[in-house]
Order: C-alpha cells, then sequence, then structure tokens
C-alpha cells in the first residue's frame, strides 16, 4: 500500500500525485492539516511539511526528491530524459516553479487567499495579493517564450518539470487567478496536460468554503 499524507491545494503534494498517477501507481490519499504540527506528523516529517510518501514501509518528504525516486523506481512511462543536458533543463525549471514561482506567485495568491483562512490566520494582505497578481503575467509571459520553441516546457517530450509547473498553476486556478488568454501558446499547453488521465483527481478536488471556478474541470475552458 502506497500512502501519500497531502494537502489538495498544494503544488507540491499535486506535482507528487501527477507523478503518481501518470505511473499508475495506486495511492490512499491522507488529507494532512499539517499547520497543526500534530506529534503524529512530525513523526512522520520532522520538517512539518507535505508531502510525505509511505512507500515499502518508508517515509520520504520532499516533493522533487519524491518524484525522481518515483521516477527511477519505476521508469515507465519516463518523465526525466537520459540525456545529462536536458535532465539538467528539468530540474532547472521544476526549481524555477518550486522555489521562484512559488515565492513571487503561489506564496502571494493561494496562500493569502485560501491558505489563511483554512489555517485560521485572519484576512489576505492586499499587498501580497497584488505583488502576486503582477508577477504571475511575467511567469506567463516566460512560460510563452519556452514554448516557442518547445513542445513541452523543458523540450519535445513532457517531463516533470510540466508537472512541477501544472502543479502550481492548477492550485491557482482553482482560485480562477491564472489569466488563460494572456498567452495562446500556455493556454494550448495547459489544455494538454488538463486532459491526461493523470489530472483526474487534481480536477475533482473540492475544497470546503472554497467551490470550484466553472471552467476548473472544463477540458475545453
Amino acid at each position: 500500500m502506497i500512502r501519500l499524507y497531502h494537502f489538495p491545494l498544494s503544488p507540491f503534494c499535486r506535482k507528487v500525485r501527477l507523478t503518481l498517477a501518470e505511473k499508475r501507481m495506486e495511492v490512499e490519499l491522507v488529507e494532512e492539516r499539517y499547520w497543526e504540527q500534530a506529534p503524529e506528523f512530525l513523526r512522520r516529517n520532522p520538517a512539518g511539511k507535505v508531502p510525505v510518501l509511505k512507500i515499502d514501509a518508508r517515509l520520504m518528504s520532499e516533493s522533487q526528491a519524491i518524484c525522481e525516486y518515483l521516477e527511477e523506481a519505476n521508469p515507465a512511462p519516463q518523465l526525466m530524459p537520459r540525456d545529462p543536458e536536458a535532465r539538467y533543463e528539468v530540474r532547472r525549471i521544476c526549481a524555477w516553479f518550486d522555489d521562484k514561482f512559488h515565492e513571487e506567485v503561489t506564496s502571494k495568491l493561494l496562500y493569502e487567499r485560501v491558505h489563511k483562512k483554512v489555517m485560521g490566520l485572519g484576512y489576505p494582505d492586499s499587498k501580497n495579493v497584488k505583488f502576486g497578481a503582477g508577477r504571475i503575467k511575467y511567469h506567463l509571459d516566460y512560460m510563452g517564450w519556452l514554448l516557442e520553441t518547445r513542445r513541452w516546457l523543458a523540450g519535445d517530450v513532457m517531463t516533470l518539470a510540466d508537472f512541477a509547473a501544472a502543479a502550481h498553476l492548477s492550485s491557482l486556478d482553482y482560485i480562477s487567478d491564472v489569466d488563460w488568454n494572456r498567452n495562446a501558446a500556455v493556454k494550448d499547453w495547459y489544455a494538454k496536460i488538463k486532459s491526461r488521465p493523470s489530472f483526474r483527481t487534481l480536477l475533482a478536488d473540492q475544497i470546503p468554503g472554497f467551490p470550484q471556478p466553472a471552467h476548473y474541470a472544463d477540458l475545453d475552458f
């Protein structure tokens, strides 16, 4: 039995969920209120963060490490190229979204609008929301620039880089914070990845107090 301790709108958890689903690995999803820092959860991951994957009696943390472990242990379908330079590009783009995009956009929009309310931390900081709303335009333009010469973000085949980006953008799309009309290439890319069977569980997520927007699960948005 594979078990994933997660929070539905965590982009890091979503990246792992996409990887598991793409590799057709059955997993039990256990929603974790990680911010409560329960002793039992801290025993699973002293860092107090999700995702945490339990597999073969082993507990794993950190989304990129988990995804690369799954790729090496279950190489089909392939989500990391074999060429060292191509692997570097995948890791670079994963880091772009998990570090830069997360810091400038996800933490300023998703965390302010959703996480604060769920965690009982008060109201959104309007300065943070305004900053994130401005910075997401830069990131969408960068993605569009990449997609001018590539079929997918890191090259001509889908990789973990696409899952990292889609994990963040799908979380923000749940609260209608992505302008899909800004760049046609980005919208087409997201439509392709959104239509994959591995994306279905993400599209079924329901967050109490935050109903899905009408377009969220629409494959022809």
